[in-house]
């Protein structure tokens, strides 16, 4: 069995390029610096502890990041939802960049979203490409589950559930696949 699962972490491991397999080693030392935070958060507002990978999925747990859209932090607030979750953004100071705020509002978007789903997934969906998307998938579908909406969803959304779903596999089971930890800055 041992040499079986060694088998396959050679060829999980070969299946990623090398470019991929040092970011998931980046991530996984990120993580632990970064996920002690979330940690508390998520569980101070009574949220699956699995929440945490969203942000790698969102800007590989860089709180600097910037899409292309205008979308900053770890969490990828757009400025108008920061500021809805009370956020300040001005030009002195981007709490979309704080890893405590940032956490705690993203937090509150999808308890929030939970609340009018009921289903994670869903929630997760809706973080990705708004409520408005989710509900009219829902509509189209007659469906209130995420793989009964999922036809009906934007193509990045299709491809994002299913993302944060593999990225905590492999943020749980990295040591298996032989992806450790790297000396982190």
């Amino acid at each position: 069995m041992a040499a079986e699962r060694a088998g396959g972490a050679r060829k999980f491991e070969l299946a990623l390029s090398l470019h991929e397999q040092h970011k998931l080693k980046i991530m996984v030392t990120k993580s632990q610096y970064i996920f002690p935070i979330y940690e508390e958060i998520l569980a101070e507002y009574n949220m699956p502890l699995e929440i945490k990978y969203l942000s790698i999925i969102e800007s590989g747990l860089n709180p600097y990041a910037r899409s292309h859209s205008g979308a900053v932090g770890a969490w990828q607030f757009m400025p108008a939802t920061g500021k809805e979750y009370d956020l300040t953004i001005n030009n002195s100071v981007d709490e979309r960049r704080s890893i405590e705020k940032s956490t705690r509002a993203a937090c509150s978007y999808l308890k929030r979203m939970y609340a009018v789903y009921g289903d994670w997934l869903v929630a997760l969906a809706s973080y990705n490409c708004g409520p408005g998307n989710v509900r009219k998938a829902i509509r189209l579908s007659g469906s209130t589950d995420f793989w009964g909406i999922y036809p009906y969803l934007p193509r990045e959304t299709q491809n994002y559930v299913p993302k944060f779903i593999a990225m905590a596999y492999i943020m749980n089971y990295h040591s298996e696949y032989c992806i450790t930890p790297v000396p982190f800055d």
